[in-house]
């Protein structure tokens, strides 16, 4: 919030939409890190051999299996509070920066312009969606190649991270601040119209055979 504050704009009826999406995010994640919180204290607590809040002040010891049970309840919410997350940030992101430049406020940084291949890619890393396992990408996207990764590695656009042993991938793959500063200033920049070279059209073959016998 302190950062879209310090942004001097208008405040349109996109950009009010802006505000709520980012407040409906935020609320989302500290939601989310609070039953991370409630799962942590869980397990601590039975191995510990303490009494856990099972409801309505009621106090108990719990086995490691209820414990585990818990646990399991508290990541399968925060999976449901963060299902759409990046995505939505992703699209906010744009809704911003696509607004902005309507009104005349054009990114100064001006990066080399993306294909088509590396800004899908770019954008399907930012949702989160890329993993590697086994030198191959692992993503809801079938298409998506090594080669491709690699060269956004190579331009700092990319970057790779552990994975914890429990996401049972190798790692996971993330944008840089490079690849977020280009995939931003690529929004909703106009791409190139220039029509594609195309080969003169055959000639029938009467007609070259004439040509020839000239």
């Amino acid at each position: 919030m302190d950062a879209l504050n310090a942004q001097p704009m208008y405040h349109s009826p996109v950009i009010h939409a802006v505000y709520a999406r980012v407040r409906q995010l935020a609320h989302l994640a500290s939601d989310a890190a609070d039953h991370l919180i409630d799962a942590v204290d869980l397990l601590d607590h039975t191995r510990a051999g303490l009494p856990v809040e099972l409801g309505d002040g009621f106090l108990a010891v719990v086995t490691e299996q209820e414990a585990r049970r818990g646990a399991g309840r508290c990541f399968s919410i925060v999976a449901s509070l963060t299902a759409l997350g990046s995505s939505d940030a992703l699209a906010t992101a744009e809704l911003f920066v696509v607004e902005r430049r309507r009104w005349g406020f054009v990114p100064e940084y001006r990066p080399p312009v993306l294909s088509r291949t590396q800004d899908s890619t770019l954008r399907t890393v930012a949702r989160g969606d890329v993993a590697i396992t086994g030198g191959k990408p692992h993503l809801r996207r079938e298409d998506l190649r090594v080669s491709i990764i690699r060269a956004l590695e190579s331009r700092g656009l990319v970057m790779r991270e552990d994975c914890p042993a429990a996401w049972f991938r190798d790692e996971r793959v993330h944008l840089t601040a490079a690849g977020r500063r280009d995939l931003a200033a690529a929004f909703a920049r106009p791409r190139s119209t220039a029509p594609a070279a195309t080969r003169p059209p055959a000639r029938p073959a009467a007609t070259a055979a004439k040509a020839a016998a000239r």
